[in-house]
Order: C-alpha cells, then structure tokens, then sequence
C-alpha cells in the first residue's frame, strides 16, 4: 500500500493531538529515509541511529510547529541535517580544544548548546531526584529508560527485552524522554 500525501498530513495532525500510533506510523514510514540520509553523512551505523532518533525526537517535540505545505519527509530531512551538523561542530570544538591551549571562554563561544533540564539534573548529581521523576513515568516508560540509560542497552536490545518491535522500542523512548523533560520542567 502506498502512502499519499494525504495520509501524512492525517497523521501528522493526529500526532498533534497527541496520538500514539500517528507517531509510531511517522516514524516507520520516515525512518529510512532519514537514517539512509545520516548513514550518507557519517558513515557509522550507531551515530546515523544516534541522529536518526534525535531526529525524531526533535520532531515530535516541535510537530505543532509543521507546515502542511511542505513535506513531511523533507522537514525531517532538515532537523536530522542541522542535529549533525551541530554534532560535528561539537566534536571539532572538542577536538580543537584537546589539541591547542585556547581559553575555555573562546571555545564556549563556538557554539552555544544550552543543557536540556535532564543534563542539568545529571551535572549536579541529583540522582536521587531524577530517579524520582522518572517514577512518575507510567511503568512501560520507565523500563526503557532504565534498560537504555542505566542498563545501556542497545535498541536491538530493549527490543528483545520487551518483546516487541524495535520501531516501538524507539517511539516509546523518544516519547519518555519527551514527558521526562517536561515532568523536570515542570518541577525546576
């Protein structure tokens, strides 16, 4: 069955109203299409993944924000495109950092990534109250955090874990950290 134009515009819109399985179906109609993109770019499997899923992530977070004229595929396209090239920035800022002795000032101004609520969380050690948050998460959401970022599971992985499709590993992902951030928000 081919998928029309229509048929994203659908579900986009449902995705906009917080439906779940217009997410999970925007995430397998596009996935390729942006992980073969990133696979082009950088030439590794994990970090093509790594971008694909931030991707989404990014898109989920910010769907009110798409325009029904364009494509869907192509916005996608753009996100996953401006999150590696960010990446990269980052790795060469680091890079030049390690290897001259420029004031830590100077390289904070090559590019500028505020931390999201969860790093700050991270930075000062607060296990103890992002363990809490995350316990707010329904239970499903909580597993996969726990499986990905504290047992670091791959998604192939969780997926043989769960017992279910990796496609729905990574929707339920992005979505927990999706509600994690705003139930740290909320609480800072």
């Amino acid at each position: 069955m081919e998928v029309t134009k229509e048929d994203i515009i659908n579900k986009v819109e449902h995705a906009k109203n917080g439906k779940q399985s217009a997410f999970k179906f925007l995430l397998d109609t596009f996935w390729n299409t942006v992980y073969g993109f990133q696979l082009k770019r950088v030439k590794s499997e994990y970090e093509a993944e790594d971008i694909s899923i931030e991707t989404f992530a990014k898109a989920f977070d910010k769907i009110e924000t798409f325009d029904p004229n364009y494509e869907f595929g192509t916005w996608l396209v753009a996100i996953s495109k401006n999150i590696q090239i960010d990446k990269s920035r980052r790795k060469n800022a680091s890079l030049y950092k390690n290897t001259t002795n420029t004031s830590e000032e100077h390289i904070q101004k090559i590019a500028d990534h505020a931390p999201t609520p969860e790093d700050k969380l991270i930075k000062e050690q607060n296990l103890t109250e992002l363990l809490r948050y995350i316990k707010q998460l329904k239970k499903p959401y909580q597993e996969v955090i726990n499986l990905r970022y504290f047992q670091e599971m791959s998604y192939n992985e969780i997926a043989t874990q769960v017992n279910e499709p990796l496609s729905n590993v990574k929707v339920r992902l992005l979505r927990a950290r999706k509600l994690l951030a705003e139930i740290i928000t909320e609480n800072s």
